[in-house]
């Protein structure tokens, strides 16, 4: 599976606040959206999307485990030093899912605070992994494998982002029980672990070597 990167300008800044003065902020909008080609060429269905976010719902949501980052970080998983929302909601609107993630005290929440406060221009970005096929009119489409793994904060979603998108597009990743994993790690790991004593230091030799020539 490759991770896959979906951006979306079309949410809302809030600021609310508690009895004690003290403001609390939100991002709300669509988060995802069905049926239509995005503007990365990708389309969604909503037999694929529907699924995969309610997934989301049941296992992150709604277990308070829904974070994410401000920017995409290199691969799937979520690096808790870069958190700066909790996902508060998430339901469907049709074609269009609509979500509601509240803003943390922490470092990278608070550069989000001060953001939205000065009136900056922010939205959302979709994390996943799945597999893409082009559907008889050439668009790729987005297949029932598709894992939602997190939706991050960007800054400026409207300026070209192909740079980051190819890196983090071109790396495979696996769903290991559980564990999302890099496909490559994960063959290096393979074979040194069936590798015997004979052929153990070989082997890391082998390995090694076609680790830094893909650098």
């Amino acid at each position: 599976m490759k991770l896959i990167t979906e951006m979306n300008e079309d949410v809302q800044l809030i600021t609310e606040k508690r009895e004690d003065g003290t403001k609390e902020f939100y991002i709300r909008g669509n988060f995802m959206q069905a049926g239509v080609k995005n503007r990365n060429g990708r389309i969604y269905d909503r037999d694929v999307l529907g699924p995969a976010v309610g997934k989301y719902m049941t296992e992150y949501v709604e277990k308070n485990r829904a974070l994410g980052e401000l920017n995409h970080p290199t691969g799937p998983t979520v690096n808790l030093d870069r958190v700066s929302h909790i996902i508060k909601e998430m339901n469907a609107d049709g074609n269009n899912f609509v979500g509601k993630a509240k803003i943390l005290n922490t470092p990278m929440g608070k550069i989000v605070q001060n953001l939205i406060e000065e009136g900056a221009c922010l939205g959302v970005s979709s994390r996943g992994m799945g597999s893409v096929k082009k559907n008889s009119e050439g668009i790729n489409e987005v297949q029932k494998d598709f894992i939602l793994s997190a939706v991050d904060i960007v800054a400026d979603p409207s300026a070209p982002d192909a740079f980051v998108d190819g890196i983090m597009e071109g790396r495979e990743w696996i769903w290991d029980n559980g564990v999302i994993r890099e496909k490559q790690i994960a063959h290096y790991e393979q074979v040194i672990k069936e590798s015997n004593r004979q052929n153990l230091e070989e082997n890391a030799i082998r390995v090694f070597k076609d680790f830094i020539s893909k650098l």
